[in-house]
């Protein structure tokens, strides 16, 4: 049946007879596409019923086994058809630098030179599948008008004839792969005529015909002889497979590139024990011609990293893998961990339901699932003690996976599992071991009962080491995040206090990157009858800062409160920074709050200036004198300045990560931060606040902490 997706859900298409449609409809319209525009290979993607999945259909012009780890994929999948599904439009990408830079995962299996167009298959309400067609290296790196117009015609066209099937209840009916003629198994037949293959036996070097699977269809008996091996032992058989010495992934990979690109390329290889010999690959879109000859000179062998790769299936495995690999690297937290292996990693091996176990202090715990209709069939495993006989404790205690091809299988090691059905029919416990030892367990659950053959376990108990990996890596973060949050937290006030005739709002945002924790600190203190605000920058954004803002951020209370004047505020927290040894500076605005007499007075320690919106809307950088920054010069001197607050005033104090970003003068971006506040000065406080964080390209990228405190002056009534 064709899966359909109508707006944001999906919907299977109604049951119906089993009745043939005349034609392979799927067949003819990718040939039909691939010939309007030259293409070179290809594949039709038709959305799973019930699912958010795309199930490869028909290839074209490469064999299936070439893009194994993408015959079924999640929507949510960053690759080309997915793309084009989710957005409804074509995505094109023109060439292998650009496929790497837009989508590694496939670049990192399929480092070749070709061209790539996907479409959604769609009418205006509904989407039933993706096509993709590739073009060899030659291709232009862009796109023509012809090409785009022919392309997506033909898969409007097909989207119609989908529709149409669909009403009529005409199910679609498996439609074979289409590739190149199959290679002939008689040199007569293979060349044209009998006196052709005379001419080519005679010839002093060796020939080879290789197909679309790599499988050879002729060799002439100076390639034999060469080879080492009689012609009736070659013919029907893969060179890497059937020559042991050629049975080095490296060589199977300049078959896919040459394929791929459609250009010839070449290998040198040594047969045992000295001989060197030289493969030359030209390809067409039916097959290659190998012209194997004696390398007379081997300067050097440049061999890329081996793959072991001894069948077609272990071809697809790590294909998986390495597709796989790549998407569990650009997980952080444990739940991103989960949401890949549900949108990459279960799609993939064909299950319906997922769910990660962690262990902590002799329990189980549900580190997250996805595919089950009732959350608490899950989640009351959580917290269950390890010595518990269940299938999970005894994967993760023993580290050995299981597989239950039925509910039958499962209950009869397990009987007491009968208690809490899941409403699925087979399982997959994997073992999640890193570094030695157990992380957690994987659970794959089956809709149907599912047989688990040995290379399919192998797979799966492989897929089980990457999941490990990434999530021992997630559970570190995680528990990073969760240090760094809770000092950042302890160390900023947890509120402002009220003061008499003044509003106050502040925000914090860390730097993205590192441990997300960071020297930015602001404050303000009400003790006996004085008010004052601080906003300041410490060097870095790591603990040591960290741990120095919170000092720095204490003494400016403590000077506060013991009564001390602006200036002398300043002079002994730069005194007490130097006296730390701490060999970080700091930057600090320090301001003495008089809203009752509309003033305040501030001292600056190379911090950037504030900017003051007056009642009338008009906004200005205030130009305060001031002195270095703290912790460079115990004799510094920090001169005040004085400034008009009057009611309805709004005072934004702000770190250089709000203005500062690569690329823009840091001028433009104080003036147009001054436009913002002049524009949205009139808003609540709070919405200002996040109004001008929200609207900042720096607070954006955050390639630096970011602080802002802003203070509006009212009247008191």
């Amino acid at each position: 049946m064709v899966g359909v997706s109508e707006g944001h859900g999906s919907a299977q298409a109604p049951a119906a007879s089993r009745t043939r449609v005349g034609r392979p409809l799927l067949s003819l319209a990718l040939a039909s596409m691939m010939d309007e525009v030259h293409a070179h290979s290809g594949a039709v993607y038709l959305l799973a019923p019930g699912e958010p999945v795309l199930e490869m259909a028909v290839v074209a012009g490469l064999p299936r086994a070439f893009a194994a780890p993408w015959e079924r994929v999640g929507l949510s999948a960053p690759i080309p058809v997915a793309d084009a599904v989710r957005e409804r439009r074509l995505v094109w990408v023109g060439g292998e630098e650009e496929m790497a830079r837009r989508y590694p995962r496939i670049a990192v299996v399929l480092p070749y030179h070709f061209s790539l167009a996907a479409l959604p298959v769609a009418t205006e309400t509904t989407t039933y599948g993706a096509i993709y067609v590739t073009w060899p290296g030659g291709h232009p790196p862009v796109l023509s008008d012809r090409e785009r117009e022919h392309l997506t015609a033909a898969c409007d066209r097909l989207a119609l004839r989908l529709e149409r099937a669909l009403d009529e209840s005409r199910p679609l009916l498996h439609e074979p792969d289409l590739l190149g003629v199959p290679a002939m198994g008689n040199v007569a037949g293979s060349l044209g005529s009998v006196e052709a293959a005379r001419m080519v036996s005679r010839l002093p070097y060796g020939l080879c015909s290789l197909d679309l699977h790599g499988r050879v269809g002729f060799a002439n008996a100076a390639a034999a002889e060469l080879i080492g091996l009689p012609v009736s032992r070659l013919l029907g058989t893969q060179l890497w497979a059937s020559v042991p010495w050629l049975n080095d992934p490296v060589y199977e990979d300049r078959y896919r590139g040459a394929l791929f690109s459609q250009q010839s390329t070449s290998f040198v290889a040594l047969r045992p024990p000295g001989d060197w010999l030289s493969f030359r690959l030209y390809p067409t879109t039916t097959g290659l011609t190998v012209r194997v000859t004696r390398a007379r000179a081997v300067a050097e062998m440049h061999r890329a990293a081996p793959q072991p790769d001894e069948a077609p299936s272990r071809l697809v495995t790590i294909s998986q893998v390495l597709t796989l690999a790549g998407a569990l690297t650009e997980a952080a937290g444990v739940q991103d961990v989960v949401q890949l292996v549900a949108d990459e990693i279960v799609p993939a091996v064909g299950s319906q339901a997922l769910v990660v176990l962690g262990s902590r202090a002799g329990r189980l715990h549900v580190l997250g699932h996805r595919g089950y209709e009732d959350p608490h069939l899950v989640e009351r495993f959580d917290g269950l003690p390890l010595a518990e006989p269940t299938p999970g404790t005894h994967a993760l205690n023993t580290g050995v996976p299981a597989f239950f091809e039925s509910q039958e299988q499962l209950e009869r090691l397990y009987p007491l599992r009968h208690e809490t059905p899941d409403g699925f029919a087979a399982w997959a416990y994997l073992p999640l071991i890193a570094s030695g030892r157990p992380v957690g367990t994987c659970v794959l659950a089956y809709a149907e009962p599912h047989p688990f053959p040995a290379d399919e376990r192998a797979v799966l108990t492989s897929l089980g080491g990457l999941i490990a990996q990434a999530l021992e890596r997630a559970m570190l973060y995680d528990a990073k995040h969760q240090l760094a949050h809770g000092l950042q937290a302890a160390l900023l006030p947890h509120s402002l206090p009220t003061l008499p005739g003044l509003e106050a709002a502040a925000r914090y945002l860390p730097a993205t990157h590192g441990m997300e924790i960071g020297g930015d600190f602001y404050d303000m203190v009400s003790s006996r009858g004085v008010a004052a605000a601080v906003i300041g920058d410490v060097q870095g954004h790591n603990v040591t800062a960290a741990g120095l803002m919170g000092q720095i951020r204490t003494a400016v209370r403590a000077y506060t409160t013991v009564g001390q004047a602006p200036e002398e505020v300043m002079r002994s927290t730069n005194q007490l920074l130097i006296d730390l040894g701490a060999d970080l500076f700091a930057s600090c605005l320090y301001l003495r709050l008089d809203p009752a007499r509309g003033r305040a007075v501030m001292a600056r320690a190379g911090h950037p200036p504030p900017l003051l919106r007056r009642p009338d809307g008009r906004v200005r950088v205030l130009d305060l004198a001031g002195g270095p920054l703290l912790g460079i010069d115990g004799s510094a001197g920090y001169p005040t300045t004085e400034v008009d607050l009057a009611p309805g005033s709004v005072l934004a104090l702000y770190t250089d990560g709000l203005i500062e970003s690569p690329g823009i003068d840091i001028e433009d971006a104080l003036a147009e931060l001054g436009r913002r506040l002049a524009e949205a000065g009139e808003l609540p406080l709070d919405e200002l606040a996040d109004h001008l964080v929200a609207h900042s390209p720096a607070a954006r990228e955050r390639l630096d902490d970011v602080a802002l405190l802003l203070l509006r002056a009212r009247t008191e009534t």
